[in-house]
């Protein structure tokens, strides 16, 4: 029980991971493991397909924050987040752009902690909150620390919610066992049954006042990169939540009301094959699509080179403008003009401000394979 705003509400619990009784893999779902392992092994490897990584996982890491923020209610797009990178001012609310901007800070802070060797833990969670919340609509809602009041989840007071996680103090105790679950005490879990549980753990625990659901999707990647089955964050679930919100949520309900593990863990396994399958057909179209323009700029013989610069750039910032594109590749402004033109007779890139100074240029296709999805429904 838990008393809030002086009403005394009933607060959920949960057990410890991992479940008891202990999860049931039929051969249905033994057999949808083997294939989503093989799916992730041929994502992992999809990186050396790439003729940067570094440039690919730019965007691609934008779209998860784009597509994780909007799960929460924001407005803004792929093209609205990378228009403010360019040049600063807002396609969206300012509010929306900077939650994902804040979501990019944080997932890139939590690779850069586990690639140096940090644990998984609460305390990490705590600083990849803290950046998540740092500016914006969530700064007042104690940025980094783990609630110290009661929540809940859908309603207007915990009396009539439909979900009341569990009371202040009982957080630190659910969060120290989902630490340890997430460091295999007291028993190994195989990764991807480990996110799978984790995810809902940290969903149902609720430890923060806001930023709970975007933080416990960031919480699978960062799993999957520290557990080694990825070596580069390129699985994101937020689409398939996304298009298939409704059942993510009576899962959840599913999951704390009757204890069915088994249809959510064969929901998430479904969801991280397809997502898995998807990337990979993503990644490998992206490329063909790189190779078939960089064919069209070696056309140009002696002039390609520094359309081959300017052409480089795009693919790590699909917009752009003549000021940016100078910086990067250290071309004199009038050189990245004669490029931009060559890159726009081929219909590589477009100017889309109509202006005559400050203009900002698109690789239109590129932007449009990495927006898909990403569109406000």
């Amino acid at each position: 029980m838990s008393t809030s705003g002086g009403e005394v509400v009933k607060a959920f619990i949960p057990s410890p991971l991992p479940p008891v009784p202990p999860l049931q893999v039929d051969p249905p779902l033994r057999t949808l493991l083997d294939e989503t392992l093989l799916e992730l092994g041929r994502l992992d490897s999809i990186s050396a397909l790439l003729p940067d990584t570094p440039l690919f996982l730019y965007s691609y890491v934008r779209k998860e924050a784009v597509l994780s923020s909007q799960i929460e209610g924001t407005q803004s797009s792929l093209s609205d987040l990378l228009l403010f990178e360019v040049e600063g001012a807002p396609g969206a609310p300012l509010d929306d752009i900077t939650e994902v901007v804040s979501y990019v800070a944080a997932l890139e802070h939590g690779l850069r902690r586990i690639r140096a060797g940090f644990p998984l833990s609460a305390r990490l969670l705590r600083e990849i909150h803290g950046l998540l919340l740092a500016t914006g609509r969530g700064a007042s809602q104690q940025p980094g620390e783990f609630r110290r009041s009661q929540n809940w989840i859908g309603g207007t007071r915990p009396g009539n919610a439909l979900f009341v996680p569990p009371p202040a103090e009982a957080v630190a105790e659910c969060i120290g066992a989902l630490e340890r679950f997430l460091h295999d005490q007291p028993k190994k879990t195989s990764p991807l049954l480990k996110a799978a549980l984790a995810h809902v753990q940290f969903e149902t625990i609720h430890p923060f006042l806001d930023g709970n659901g975007r933080v416990g999707r960031l919480l699978i990647t960062l799993l999957l990169c520290a557990e080694g089955v990825l070596q580069e964050p390129l699985l994101y679930l937020s689409l398939y939540l996304k298009q298939h919100r409704q059942r993510y949520y009576e899962l959840l309900t599913e999951v704390r009301t009757t204890g069915n593990w088994e249809e959510w863990v064969t929901f998430f396994v479904e969801a991280a094959r397809s997502t898995a399958s998807g990337a990979v057909v993503n990644a490998r179209t992206i490329v063909a699509l790189f190779e078939r323009d960089r064919e069209l700029v070696r056309s140009l013989s002696r002039a390609s080179g520094s359309a081959f610069q300017v052409h480089r750039e795009f693919q790590r910032r699909p917009l752009a403008t003549v000021k940016w594109l100078v910086g990067q590749t250290g071309l004199s402004t009038p050189t990245v003009g004669r490029a931009l033109e060559q890159l726009a007779g081929f219909g590589i890139v477009r100017e889309i401000t109509g202006r005559q100074r400050g203009r900002v240029f698109a690789y239109d296709r590129y932007l449009a394979l990495l927006s898909e999805g990403t569109e406000q429904s």
